[in-house]
């Protein structure tokens, strides 16, 4: 797939899906899903416009925490067959064009759009001030079609990607996964640790992520553990925290693989979050500590021998 910040090397003509999509939520794929008859019908590529930063990083000056950052989001988008991802730097120039100059300079002139398809509450333009009803009728103007997806929701409640950041915050996966079509990863580098772990018989593989990745609630977690320098899926233990016991302070996401023993120092993994065990806590003791590990780890065994034969 093909990933550019030049709009000058954008590939056109495009059918374009419009937005920040932070998640790649079921609310996203269906967005995207309503170009892929479009694009095929008007020999358009098939396009992803997002901003960078995240418009809510730019006005406020912070940093925007994401579900999924560029090159995760890059990579799911791949995924679903998409050509090419567009990023429009989001500055002040970007932030100032009224909804009619945003469809005009962008949309038309830049990227040759053919179709175009955005999500319910898009809002766009100048303070945001472009509604989608807004943006069908400008469009409308250069006889451009636009899709506008209805809303998705999981267990009777609308799906957004502020919804997914407050079930993983609540530690209810089991949520955000029905939101997200999948479940909530954290992908990242082997890095050495402290080797406490290792000292305790447990070993783990500490990841390194992207500074922007959206972490969920600390505590422990049975997970899912896959990379190209492992054969096949493995189950673990995630500890995500500070490391109380042991005067921590930091989070660290802290893998313990059940049945690996060999070191992935410096490689890529994907920690796929099944299940929240139980919230972090600081112990007397390193024995009591060592106990409650062992305890974490029959946990996790014991759910995903639950999952498998459901």
């Amino acid at each position: 797939m093909r990933v550019t910040s030049s709009l000058s090397q954008a590939l056109t003509p495009s059918a374009v899906a419009l937005g920040n999509f932070d998640g790649l939520h079921r609310g996203h794929c269906k967005v995207i899903a309503a170009l892929r008859e479009f694009s095929l019908e008007r020999s358009a590529h098939l396009t992803v416009v997002a901003f960078d930063p995240h418009p809510q990083a730019f006005f406020s000056g912070q940093p925007q925490l994401l579900l999924t950052p560029l090159e995760e989001k890059a990579a799911l988008l791949e995924q679903l067959g998409i050509e090419q991802l567009v990023l429009l730097t989001f500055d002040e120039a970007l932030a100032q064009l009224s909804p009619p100059e945003f469809v005009e300079q962008i949309l038309v002139q830049q990227l040759a759009a053919r179709c175009i398809s955005v999500g319910f509450n898009f809002g766009f333009g100048r303070q945001r001030s472009g509604t989608t009803a807004d943006l069908d009728a400008i469009a409308s103007q250069y006889k451009i079609p636009v899709n506008i997806a209805t809303p998705q929701t999981a267990a009777a409640a609308p799906i957004s990607s502020s919804a997914i950041r407050a079930a993983l915050q609540d530690g209810q996966l089991d949520q955000a996964q029905q939101m997200l079509g999948r479940p909530y990863t954290l992908t990242g580098t082997v890095v050495e640790g402290q080797h406490l772990g290792a000292t305790l018989g447990f070993p783990t593989a500490n990841l390194k992520l992207p500074e922007d990745k959206f972490l969920p609630r600390q505590g422990v977690y049975s997970v899912g553990v896959t990379g190209p320098s492992l054969p096949q899926a493995q189950k673990g233990v995630m500890n995500l925290g500070c490391r109380p016991t042991v005067d921590g302070t930091h989070q660290v996401p802290e893998v313990h693989l059940l049945d690996w023993s060999s070191d992935l120092y410096g490689h890529t993994i994907t920690v796929s979050l099944e299940q929240f065990l139980r919230p972090e806590q600081k112990f007397d003791s390193l024995d009591a500590l060592k106990a409650q590990i062992q305890q974490d780890c029959k946990a996790a065994r014991a759910h995903q021998s639950s999952v498998m034969q459901t």
